[in-house]
């Protein structure tokens, strides 16, 4: 599938525009699934201004949709009408130590890149975001969290631009962090950079933890596949690996889709998966589990586009 190409009216309305503009861009190479239809206009921001240029001239009717690294993500195969923003380089990607054992990281930056320069800079409480397999605005958006650690622990504060164009800051109260989720990113905001609090800790034993963290991810979850993480929410009062697992799903087929094995609240594509296998394999292991425990498994990947 092909959409029409835009790039020449967006470029028409903000001439002075420094990123990179590619029409019909596929998105499947972007995801960790490997699936996926294409972008009808794939931006890459020089940097927050451009960003903020480019949002402030285009047209309302156009859609907006942010992606960042694709590890917790299915692009459905007729892919995505409008702009697809991506972050990256050196305008989203740069880390700053800051006085008060602080540190300021671009949402393009890798969960593990911030745990690894705390840890060079003996600076406790990041260590979680080893065990994370996506970038920091993705942790905005639903509060990441891994091995005993949440975003909501160590965030002060995250910058953004609005779909009008407006650079924004939320203190940590208004980003209305719950469990996977931020009442700030329900609005039209795009995350460009985050400040978080550690406290002074020793190298060493910071080194430790993440490489336990390391060791558990390994030993457990189905890194080395083509996966986008954990596929459903816990429900209160349940474990979705365990509801998944007494429904009967691990190791569960549909086309090049599959639940892995090793950990069944992991979808994998095992080999040459559309996208709407790896959606429909989801929403029958949800209908399987609702009707043998009475849960209600709720996403927790994303899921955007249009079917093919």
């Amino acid at each position: 599938m092909a959409f029409p190409d835009i790039t020449p009216d967006i470029r028409a309305a903000a001439p002075e525009l420094r990123g990179r503009l590619l029409p019909n861009a596929d998105m499947s190479s972007l995801t960790w699934f490997r699936v996926g239809g294409p972008a009808q206009v794939l931006f890459t921001p020089a940097d927050e201004a451009d960003l903020a240029y480019l949002l402030a001239n285009l047209s309302a009717d156009v859609p907006v949709t942010v992606v960042g690294l694709g590890s917790n993500l299915i692009v459905r195969d007729g892919g995505i009408a409008g702009v697809v923003i991506r972050l990256g380089g050196k305008g989203f990607g740069e880390i700053v130590l800051e006085d008060g054992d602080r540190l300021r990281a671009g949402t393009a930056v890798p969960d593990v890149k911030v745990a690894r320069a705390a840890a060079d800079a003996s600076l406790d409480g990041l260590a979680f975001y080893r065990g994370i397999p996506g970038c920091i605005g993705g942790a905005l958006r639903m509060n990441a969290g891994a091995h005993g650690g949440e975003t909501t622990d160590v965030l002060v504060e995250a910058r953004g631009v609005t779909r009008a164009g407006e650079i924004v800051t939320f203190s940590h109260a208004e980003m209305g962090f719950t469990y996977r989720n931020s009442a700030a990113a329900t609005h039209e905001i795009i995350f460009t950079s985050a400040l978080f609090q550690g406290r002074p800790g020793d190298k060493a034993e910071i080194q430790v933890e993440m490489d336990r963290v390391t060791a558990a991810r390994e030993a457990a979850q189905p890194i080395k596949e083509r996966t986008g993480g954990s596929t459903f929410k816990n429900p209160p009062g349940g474990k979705a690996w365990q509801l998944i697992d007494a429904a009967g799903c691990r190791g569960l087929r549909r086309g090049g889709a599959q639940v892995s094995e090793m950990h069944c609240n992991f979808l994998i594509n095992a080999g040459g998966a559309t996208a709407a296998d790896v959606e429909g394999l989801g929403e029958e292991v949800r209908r399987r589990v609702k009707e043998q425990s009475g849960f209600e498994l709720q996403w927790e990947i994303k899921r955007i586009g249009v079917a093919a």
